[in-house]
């Protein structure tokens, strides 16, 4: 602003403007002292704001905190007489912040923060680890960047975090998956290395790695650990190895999707331990032989879509065979021979003699880690699946 009086003007203006919301502020009665302090907390997050469809921030006036949209009051549990903002839920309100720093890291009695479908950016501020009510962090389909938010890792109350849709990136800490959570929802990020072994036990039932670019392996303790698991989601990363048997170990698991990875060898024979499954997908992968017609048959009645189109798989039973004629099993674009939309004989031939598709641990594939009693050993060793012969 180049005319000195008009620069004048200006000033004179923004010192006026100051200056009446400082008298506003002061004329403000809060119904509590806790809604007092985080007053200038959300008018400054509210200053960072510069996109807002929905005119939100439009109801961010006043002392009435807990009626400004967004925001929740209730009692916390350290003083039942008192109020305070304990949840904010701005799902969907496509608000565009750089940073939430200094905003979410302020509410002492914060005990959930649902943001999904919005436009913040930057990382998730450490200081979140001193919000000891925090219980459900949701930041899915935003902008964050940075490395996983480690800030999270030990909050003993935290049982739900979704960080779904953002661009985080680097390794995942293994302390995450041994904490008392119940979601973990870390998909469609750019997550990379491989997924750690982790000690000890999980309470986790529904986990979600999709779309990142894990590598190597499938991590044998996971599997084992996490029992609880009722959803579990690995699918399109860059996974590789054999399938192992402690798979079988999911005896809570409804769906399990390992689809689009680069796992090869046989399916195990521990899937016939999920009694509870409902949908098995391992399309797209590099597994192979016989498809365990013991697993069909064990399976059969919860089964509602079991995938495994675009793979090497060379044979079905006949209890298979009646699953694919329900519907329910998918084994297109495989090698199976006689049977229709099958991958061409050249190029069947031209996967089988590359040897570095077969597992170094054959064994794996046949082994029971279930002793339930649908299934004895006697009845087991009936359905033993056939193993491609080695070219």
């Amino acid at each position: 602003m180049k005319n000195p009086f008009l620069l004048a003007i200006f000033l004179v203006g923004a010192l006026a403007l100051q200056d009446t919301r400082s008298r506003e502020e002061e004329r403000l009665t809060f119904i509590d002292k806790r809604l007092e302090v985080v007053y200038p907390v959300i008018q400054g997050f509210k200053s960072l704001i510069t996109l807002d469809p929905f005119k939100v921030t439009q109801t961010w006036i006043g002392s009435e905190i807990c009626s400004y949209r967004g925001f929740h009051c209730d009692n916390p549990p350290d003083n039942k007489t008192a109020v305070t903002v304990a949840s904010i839920d701005f799902n969907g309100f496509q608000l565009f912040a750089p940073s939430i720093e200094g905003f979410i890291d302020q509410l002492p009695d914060l005990a959930l923060f649902h943001a999904n479908s919005n436009n913040f950016g930057g990382t998730v501020p450490s200081k979140i680890v001193n919000l000891k009510y925090l219980y459900e962090l949701d930041i899915s389909n935003n902008k964050f960047t940075g490395q996983f938010p480690t800030a999270v890792v030990g909050m003993p109350g935290l049982t739900f975090l979704d960080i779904r849709f953002n661009s985080f990136s680097g390794s995942i800490p293994p302390q995450i998956f041994g904490q008392n959570l119940d979601v973990l929802f870390i998909n469609d990020n750019t997550f990379t290395a491989s997924l750690p072994e982790i000690p000890g036990d999980s309470h986790i039932l529904f986990l979600t790695l999709a779309d990142n670019k894990f590598n190597g392996p499938l991590p044998r303790s996971i599997l084992r650990s996490m029992t609880t698991l009722t959803e579990v989601l690995f699918l399109n990363n860059d996974f590789t190895g054999c399938i192992p048997y402690e798979i079988g170990l999911l005896k809570g698991a409804s769906v399990i999707d390992i689809s689009g990875n680069k796992l090869t060898g046989p399916l195990p024979l521990s899937l016939m331990c999920l009694e509870k499954v409902e949908q098995l997908n391992f399309a797209g992968n590099l597994l192979f032989g016989a498809i365990p017609d013991a697993v069909c048959m064990f399976l059969r009645e919860n089964l509602v879509n079991f995938s495994l189109s675009d793979n090497y798989f060379t044979h079905v039973g006949p209890w298979c065979k009646i699953l694919v004629e329900r519907g329910v099993l998918d084994v297109r674009n495989n090698c199976i021979p006689f049977f229709p939309g099958q991958r061409s004989i050249e190029e069947c031939a031209e996967f089988f003699v590359k040897p570095n598709y077969y597992c170094p641990h054959a064994w794996f594939h046949s082994f029971l880690p279930c002793r339930y009693s649908h299934i004895s050993s006697s009845s087991a060793s009936d359905f033993m699946p056939m193993v491609t012969p080695s070219p």
